[in-house]
């Protein structure tokens, strides 16, 4: 027999088992009735899962070429509230294809085409399908024969609704398309598809590793996978439900984009456009009892800054999120940028500010760090303790090595009518002070360590508003530093030996040391009342009185310069007025002009002249100018 002639008898029986299994079906098709079919399904689907489904639209049974069985609008009733718990457009079912050869009536799987899935859960906890998982329960019991049992169940464009009354939370999950692998040969139930979550899509996977247990409320290992662009999710431990829901293992979170993650969970927009808010993981050991979530041996990471240590979520009432985390180097810097104080002309940023994000959830987490980085300063160990609760921020600095010494206090900020609410207490000491006045007030004038002491509070929809609103006090002391941009005793002693000289005289440039500097300021309404601001050194002494606008950020100052020692007589009233940027110093000239020996012949014939002219002025008649009107007097920037 040639290879040709083998190959053709094989085909040939090929051909006649297929013409006699197709002529078995068409057989099959006549002899046996829809009405068997029909109810031989509906057992088997009872037998399976304990639920008995509703039928409310009609059933077809096709059985060439292949065997199914169409259920229209089916349901599953729920009793307690008389909503059903599921119904579908459709229940396609399929036959296994040679038991039906066979004659017999075997369900190969189940798909529900369109079905809408309610999951609701009472203030107590209860839950709409407590009964069918009950249920579902006694027809998985090992005691059950598994001959006609089928092993998938496919959900085709589905709906599933979740809703809490307790929290008052509803979510909706549209475009289901999942593959349910029934544990009807073994414990083991799967599920695998695709969702769509607050217009995302979703892949996601949950594994158990003996369905019977879980439904009956004993331990059993639970695998979850979630994958879509806001986050993606894993899980890999146990739960159990009885008495009461617990769950442990390995959860691991990441996202490119915390601030995206969050406007699409919860549709709520973190103040400042782009920015942090990036980058986010987290790897913690789980363990879940009721609901509150308790994480040791966390990781966390975000905007590059990783921490370790723990967390603890409480769902019962508020929201609240408790922790203590420990971080090598702890970079500020992004969040610097993000809630800029200053515009880029310099003024105070009039912006709203957006506090809603601080509403929903408590927070109170300790964190440490060995290193700070902070918009180009680098800060040493630093203890912070930040508490949100019912909107209210408060961030308590326990301490922090910075700017060469030492800060803390506390910064509150909650969301009140007028926008927000400001409270500020802090203590610097030791400090340097030009690092520290340029990270808060941009000002890089005084050199040299001092203590400042900040308490101050206000109201408004914005830093500038907040600015113009402040009150309280500031005060400021250091010693052995200097002056940049102006040699006080330099500019005195020259004008001592020549009071005329001011019309030739630069005064800015150099630097005033000091051995004494002292501020204390009032501040009323955005305006910082000067209550004691003096500078001394053994050869000169400087006191200054006025006022500064915080929200103009502008000087109105005046003040006497005043040499020391046996031989000294010499005071020079000054003004300083313009901004906190380029402030500008303005001596007394005519005071000047007094003291100049060349100039007393001309001021005594003014005098004289001013004398004689007395009585016509008296009478009425116009007195003839004494001398022409002094030059404006010197304005001398002290950068």
């Amino acid at each position: 027999m040639t290879a040709a002639t083998g190959i053709k008898r094989v085909g040939l029986a090929v051909a006649t088992l297929l013409g006699a299994g197709l002529a078995l079906i068409s057989i099959l098709s006549v002899v046996i009735p829809a009405d068997t079919v029909r109810d031989a399904v509906k057992a088997q689907i009872r037998e399976v899962t304990g639920l008995d489904p509703v039928l409310r639209g009609d059933v077809s049974v096709s059985l060439f070429p292949t065997g199914s069985v169409r259920f229209n609008d089916i349901s599953l009733g729920d009793n307690r509230t008389g909503a059903p718990a599921l119904s579908a457009q459709q229940i396609l079912v399929h036959l296994r294809f040679f038991p039906f050869l066979l004659g017999r009536i075997q369900i190969a799987d189940v798909t529900l085409v369109k079905p809408t899935i309610m999951v609701s859960f009472a203030a107590n906890g209860s839950s709409n399908w407590a009964g069918y998982i009950d249920t579902l329960a006694e027809a998985l019991k090992p005691s059950q024969e598994w001959v006609n049992s089928f092993s998938e169940i496919r959900i085709s464009d589905g709906t599933v609704v979740i809703r809490d009354e307790g929290y008052r939370i509803v979510e909706t999950l549209s475009n289901v398309e999942f593959a349910l692998a029934w544990p009807s040969f073994s414990r083991t139930f799967a599920a695998t598809g695709q969702f769509t979550w607050n217009d995302q899509t979703f892949d996601g996977t949950l594994s158990l590793s003996d369905f019977l247990a879980a439904l009956t409320g004993d331990r059993t290992g639970l695998k979850v996978r979630l994958t879509g662009a806001p986050f993606k999710l894993a899980f890999d431990g146990n739960m159990s439900s009885q008495p009461t829901l617990r769950v442990d293992g390995v959860l691991a979170a990441d996202t490119t984009s915390l601030r995206n993650a969050l406007h699409w969970s919860a549709d709520r927009s973190i103040p400042g456009a782009g920015g942090p808010f990036q980058r986010f993981s987290l790897k913690a050991q789980t363990n879940v009892a009721g609901r509150n979530i308790a994480m040791s041996k966390v990781n966390v990471e975000l905007d590059g800054n990783s921490g370790e240590g723990v967390l603890t979520y409480v769902a019962d009432g508020r929201q609240t999120l408790q922790g203590t985390l420990a971080v090598d180097v702890l970079n500020l810097t992004p969040y610097m940028s993000a809630f800029r104080f200053l515009t880029a002309d310099r003024n105070w940023s009039r912006l709203p500010l957006e506090l809603d994000a601080l509403s929903g959830i408590d927070v109170d987490v300790r964190i440490s760090a060995a290193r700070v980085m902070l918009d180009g300063f680098r800060l040493g160990q630093t203890a912070v303790a930040a508490n949100l609760r019912a909107g209210s921020l408060t961030l308590a600095i326990g301490e922090s090595q910075a700017f060469g010494g030492v800060i803390k206090g506390s910064l509150a900020l909650a969301k009140s009518t007028a926008g927000a609410d400001l409270q500020a207490q802090l203590q610097f000491n030791d400090v340097m002070l030009d690092q520290t006045l340029d990270a808060f007030l941009d000002v890089r004038r005084i050199e040299g360590r001092g203590n400042i002491g900040i308490t101050v509070s206000g109201s408004g929809g914005s830093i500038y508003e907040l600015a113009k609103a402040l009150n309280g006090s500031v005060t400021l002391s250091s010693r052995k530093g200097a002056i940049a941009g102006l040699n006080v005793e330099q500019s005195l002693k020259r004008l001592e030996r020549n009071p005329l000289a001011v019309r030739g005289s630069d005064f800015s440039g150099g630097r005033t040391p000091y051995d004494e500097l002292e501020v204390k300021l009032k501040v009323t309404d955005g305006t910082a009342h000067a209550q004691d601001v003096r500078i001394e050194t053994q050869a000169m002494k400087v006191g200054v009185a006025g006022t500064t606008s915080i929200p103009a950020r502008d000087f109105d100052l005046k003040g006497t310069a005043s040499l020391l020692g046996a031989d000294a007589d010499f005071k020079l009233p000054f003004v300083v007025m313009g901004t906190w940027d380029d402030p500008l110093f303005w001596p007394d000239i005519q005071m000047l002009i007094r003291r100049s020996g060349a100039a007393a012949p001309l001021l005594d014939a003014v005098r004289n002249r001013l004398q004689r002219n007395k009585a016509p002025a008296l009478s009425g008649e116009a007195a003839p100018s004494a001398v022409a009107a002094p030059a404006a007097p010197h304005a001398v920037s002290p950068q």
